[in-house]
This record gives structure tokens, C-alpha cells and sequence, in this order.
């Protein structure tokens, strides 16, 4: 066994790997403030003939974000790898999914997002769109093995998540009226049915089951195109693309786990 300090240098190497899952696209790299103040780079790649996004960045901890837009399916995938604390008996890294729909103004199209070139790659970006934080219910797991169906770059991104992948049963509702078979889907314990069902940072013990929490901010997402106005020779007002609007947007989201020692980080400080 590595020692503790080696384990996580060698995790520092490894997740770039688990998240190199993509063929050698052109890329945009953009240095991002993390809400802890500190500096990150956010790796951007689209693919407009298979048209889907993904967006990249390490957070200070450790974790690896990888956020996908599979704008063919309306699905966007949050993927999560998290270095475990082997101090108290975790794995070296633990994987979390989630799946929910792609709304229309979230994400630049694919298109667009392959032709997005920045004139200083030194600046720090900062959103100039503060789009709050939504509270998910993810109240529902996804079978792996079966949730091609949703998009077929499941099982790129979840393959470290396979009995962690989410999402609500709201998406699950509008999923089953468009023909996806409903046996990949199996709807997890909540309070409301188990009222002896509590937050894990209210769960005292590390093997009890709970409800898990997990924070996640995009810092700086393309989420839009900016339009301006010429005038051409015959006086005629015409529109054309100048540009992009950024955004930030934090997700919380809300999940059953089999017990607390898959939480840890949700605990009261």
C-alpha cells in the first residue's frame, strides 16, 4: 500500500487519466476563481458533428469535475471524482453521476463553442452573470449497464460511477413519455417515506444510511452569444454575433446513500 502522502500524488496522476475520455479535440483553456478565491484552469472541447460539449476543472481539494452537454439528447451529465480519505477506511477516489435534462439556455451550441477563441489565455474570467444555485433531488438511481439509452456518453464519463449514478423523477417522468424503458430506473428511500431517514451531517454514525449533499459551482460557463447592430451602405439594420455571455451556476445536490461513510464530506462543522 502507498503511504498516505504518495496515494494522493499518485491520485493527483491518475484523475487527469479517468478524465481523458475524449479524442484529441481542439480545446480552450481558461483560467477560472474558484469560490475559494483560488485559481483553476476549466478545459472546454466541443464536438460539433456529434454535438456535445464538455467542460473540465480540478478543484483546490483535488476533486475532478467534468460537466457534459449532449445536446442530441437534451441530457447533461455532472461527474465527480473525489479523493477518499484512506485515513478512514475510504477508497483512493470515489465517483459520483448525475444525469438531469439540458435546458435551452444553459450552454453555447456546440458550434459555436468549437469556434470560441480567447485573445488573452492569461486573464482570469470571471461570469458576468451570477445564475444562483438550484437544490436537486436525486431521488432516483440510473442502471449503467441500461443508461445508453440516455446518451451514449454514459458510459465514458460514469464507468468509475457505476452504482452512484442519479437523477429526479421528474426528468424520469418526461424520459418514460419519450419510450426510454423504465426498468434502468429505481427509485431510492426518502424522508418522507422513512422518516428515521436523516442528512448525513446529522448521522452520527459512519454506516448508517443517510441523505448525502454534494455542493458543485461551474464558475464560468459560455451560456449564451452576444449580438450587436451594424448599419449596412443602404442604411438597413442588420444583427450579427460579436461574442459570448458567461455565467455562473452551483448545483446542490441531494442523494441517498446505503450509509454515511460514502458522505463524509457533508458533515457538520
Amino acid at each position: 500500500m502507498f503511504p498516505l502522502a504518495d496515494s494522493r500524488r499518485f491520485l493527483w496522476l491518475l484523475v487527469p487519466l479517468l478524465g481523458c475520455f475524449l479524442p484529441c479535440l481542439a480545446d480552450l483553456k481558461v483560467l477560472v476563481r474558484l469560490e475559494d478565491g483560488q485559481v483553476t484552469e476549466e478545459n472546454l472541447q466541443a464536438d460539433s458533428d456529434k454535438d456535445f460539449i464538455t467542460l473540465e476543472f480540478r478543484k483546490t481539494d483535488g476533486t475532478f469535475v467534468t460537466y457534459l452537454a449532449d445536446f442530441k439528447q437534451d441530457v447533461k451529465i455532472f461527474r465527480v471524482l473525489i479523493l477518499g480519505e484512506l485515513e478512514r477506511g475510504q477508497s483512493q477516489f470515489q465517483a459520483l453521476c448525475f444525469i438531469t435534462r439540458l435546458q435551452s439556455n444553459e450552454i453555447i451550441p456546440s458550434e459555436s463553442m468549437a469556434k470560441l477563441r480567447q485573445k488573452n489565455p492569461h486573464a482570469v474570467r470571471q461570469a458576468e452573470e451570477m445564475r444562483g444555485t438550484d437544490t436537486l433531488q436525486m431521488d432516483v438511481a440510473i442502471n449503467f449497464t441500461k443508461g445508453v439509452q440516455l446518451t451514449p456518453h454514459i458510459h465514458n464519463i460514469c464507468a468509475e460511477a457505476k452504482e452512484a449514478i442519479y437523477t429526479r423523477q421528474e426528468d424520469v417522468r418526461l424520459w418514460l413519455e419519450r419510450g426510454i424503458d423504465g426498468s434502468m430506473f429505481e427509485v431510492l428511500p426518502q424522508p418522507s417515506s422513512l422518516p428515521s431517514l436523516h442528512p448525513c451531517k446529522l448521522c452520527h454514525r459512519d454506516w448508517k444510511p443517510c441523505i448525502c449533499s454534494y455542493h458543485l459551482s461551474l464558475e464560468w460557463i459560455p451560456c449564451s452569444l452576444k449580438y450587436c447592430k451594424n448599419r449596412d451602405s443602404s442604411g438597413k439594420t442588420t444583427s450579427y454575433r460579436c461574442g459570448i455571455r458567461s455565467c455562473q451556476k452551483a448545483f446542490n445536490f441531494q442523494f441517498y446513500v446505503t450509509q454515511k461513510q460514502l458522505c463524509l464530506w457533508d458533515e457538520e462543522t
